[in-house]
């Protein structure tokens, strides 16, 4: 466990912004940041971060909480994860209550598969540079395609020795688990039982996940066998979904914000070789097609994309699909091809720095418009292939959600196809109807019928108490999370602070809503220690259930521009004019909610009593409550509402 001074260390030097910065494009708004959530897809930013509380609140997925919570949510990390990682990053040694070796058979199935794959990382590199067949096959090739020690060693290359059990015994050897080997994919099980390398006799490309620990493997062989496969690449695993990951992201984050351009290839060695030269904004789609998923993570970081094409015109064509799916998630595609037949990984190293950004700023094509001449050549004279190129370009174009952007290149198309622009315009409405139209019906066949009952027409009504229950419990919450710390100043009642009076006021409440009931609990057990909890203790504590309710509770989606009552003369109530009348309604409405739901319990019992005896008891608890439910009205006339 890390000790609370350590944790009191790490949440001090976490910068919150600084943080989901690396993960989220943040723009300044007031005194809050907000982007696009990383957790849904959305085209409007509901994602706030407030560097002054130190918290983060996604209005889209309702999830919130600190920089901690942050990790946890995004790259499922567990608690002590997210701190570690957090330490690491500010640079702060972490301390322990017990030494905290690396457990073979750790927590949880993630962990598990997340070790082993760092073993693996280390055994591979140390084989490369420490061992004689690596350095002379595995650090031979690398060095012939120009990959310099620095580089090796930032991307983690690796080699696995050409024997078929190098790897897998060690790793069992060291007390790794045979299953997490298996399940990742770095050992094969044989029909015996025994396992055998998976990656034997190739160079290794470590595939890193956002935060920068190896999730999978791409193995290339060095071999010219034809029936050997060029690259054998990691399976899917809890850990590695080859759909959510590019290659390259983790070393490329930082400079695709900065430079707000992100350079998509196609191999490892083009990340390698562009990023060895100077551009690090530079990702590939892990040797399959791009995805949604990969989009949307650039589309966090950027809203442009260049797409470094080799030249090769079949693999352009079959590549198009993919560029008009980054359109509709909204982002600017520009394409650039390298001559006579080149890479990014070889002609960066035939002309060098300069001259390959030279070539990208002078090639650069916008995605449309490259489209439009790429297919118009192809249909040359034929009339029908024209016409049917122009339907083509005009559903690339109905796929960018930007109006005025697609407007832009229905002028530019129509002068490119020689058509008129009207023509464009009416086909790019009937296509966008269409969608709008088969969106609608999609939607109406998830809706029921009118003419069929929903399933809970006959409903209890039970589930509406509890969420009134819940809303007056959280009103509690939120007072104590806000006000708790400040000190009583009212007639008859003063020094002494407003939670533990809340605490005690509340001693015979029965909170029900797990979250809040949890919470008071804590709230009181640290009272009774000496100690005030503020907001601050509830962001970063290690329950999660504690933080989305605290977070929930003291932020909001909208706030009051500081000019509002100047321009429109409107007095917005303030809760804190009056904190006894705030307090004490809190108090009572919530036990007079309560002390209604026990008269209604005691009614439905007095229906039901089987003897008089069983009703005279009955009658005088209800009178007896009666009493109490006057005694809170009367309270609440004449405190609250005078």
């Amino acid at each position: 466990m890390i000790l609370k001074s350590t944790i009191d260390r790490i949440m001090e030097a976490t910068d919150i912004v600084e943080v989901i910065g690396d993960f989220v494009q943040l723009k300044k708004r007031g005194a809050n940041y907000v982007g696009l959530s990383p957790f849904v897809n959305e085209r409007t930013p509901s994602f706030t971060v407030s560097p002054a509380k130190g918290i983060f609140k996604d209005f889209s997925s309702g999830k919130g909480g600190s920089a901690v919570t942050f990790l946890m949510e995004l790259e499922k990390f567990t608690y002590p994860e997210a701190l570690k990682w957090l330490a690491k990053k500010y640079g702060i040694e972490v301390e322990e209550t017990q030494e905290a070796p690396e457990d073979r058979e750790a927590e949880n199935r993630r962990e598990s598969l997340m070790i082993v794959s760092g073993f693996a990382a280390k055994f591979f590199h140390e084989s490369l540079l420490e061992t004689d067949e690596g350095r002379n096959i595995g650090l031979s090739y690398f060095k012939e395609r120009g990959f310099t020690t620095e580089i090796i060693n930032k991307f983690e290359l690796g080699y696995s020795p050409d024997q078929w059990e190098a790897f897998s015994s060690q790793a069992v050897k060291e007390g790794y688990q045979p299953e997490f080997l298996i399940e990742s994919g770095l050992s094969v099980k044989r029909e015996n039982g025994s396992l055998y390398d998976r990656y034997r006799g190739r160079v290794i490309f470590p595939i890193h996940s956002f935060t920068g620990r190896v999730i999978a493997f791409g193995g290339r062989t060095l071999k010219t066998d034809k029936n050997v496969p060029k690259y054998v690449n990691s399976p899917e695993s809890e850990i590695y979904h080859k759909s959510n990951v590019l290659y390259g992201l983790y070393h490329a984050k930082k400079s695709i914000r900065e430079e707000d351009n992100c350079y998509l290839v196609e191999g490892y060695a083009d990340v390698i070789s562009v990023h060895q030269a100077g551009i690090e904004n530079v990702v590939a789609s892990s040797g399959t097609s791009l995805t949604v998923e990969q989009i949307r993570l650039i589309s966090r970081l950027t809203k442009n994309i260049t797409i470094l094409y080799d030249g090769d015109a079949a693999g352009i064509k079959a590549s198009l699909r993919g560029l008009d799916m980054i359109l509709e998630e909204g982002l600017n595609v520009k394409v650039v091809l390298f001559p006579d037949g080149h890479d990014p990984d070889s002609y960066v190293r035939l002309v060098g720095t300069s001259a390959f950004k030279k070539h990208i700023e002078e090639s650069k094509k916008d995605f449309i418009l490259y489209k439009t001449n790429l297919l118009l050549k192809e249909a040359g004279n034929d009339p029908i292939r024209k016409a049917e190129v122009i339907r083509d370009i005009v559903e690339s174009i109905a796929k960018i959600p930007d109006s005025i952007k697609a407007s832009v290149f229905v002028k530019e198309c129509s002068h490119i196809l020689q058509i008129d622009e009207r023509a464009l315009l009416s086909e790019l409405n009937k296509m966008r109807q269409a969608k709008a139209k088969k969106d609608g019906e999609r939607q109406q066949q998830s809706t029921p019928r009118n003419d069929e009952p929903p399933e809970d027409l006959f409903f209890d009504p039970e589930p509406q108490t509890r969420e009134e229950d819940a809303s007056q419990e959280k009103e509690i919450v939120r007072l104590l999370l806000l006000y708790g710390n400040k000190v009583i100043d009212w007639d008859g009642i003063a020094n002494t602070y407003i939670g533990p009076f809340m605490i005690a006021e509340l001693n015979d409440v029965d909170f029900e809503n797990s979250a809040c009931k949890k919470f008071v609990e804590i709230y009181s057990r640290e009272v009774e220690n000496g100690v005030l909890p503020e907001e601050q203790y509830f962001i970063h504590y290690a329950d999660k259930e504690i933080v989305d309710l605290s977070i929930t509770l003291i932020t909001t989606k909208y706030t009051l521009s500081d000019n509002w009552y100047e321009m429109h003369r409107i007095t917005v109530p303030d809760e804190t004019a009056n904190m006894k009348a705030t307090i004490l309604s809190a108090i009572f409405h919530l036990k007079m909610h309560k002390v209604g739901k026990l008269l209604a319990n005691l009614r439905k019992e007095l229906q039901t009593a089987q003897s008089p005896e069983e009703q005279d008891i009955l009658m005088s608890q209800y009178m007896r409550m009666k009493k109490v439910e006057k005694s809170i009205s009367d309270y609440l006339g004449s405190v609250i509402l005078k």
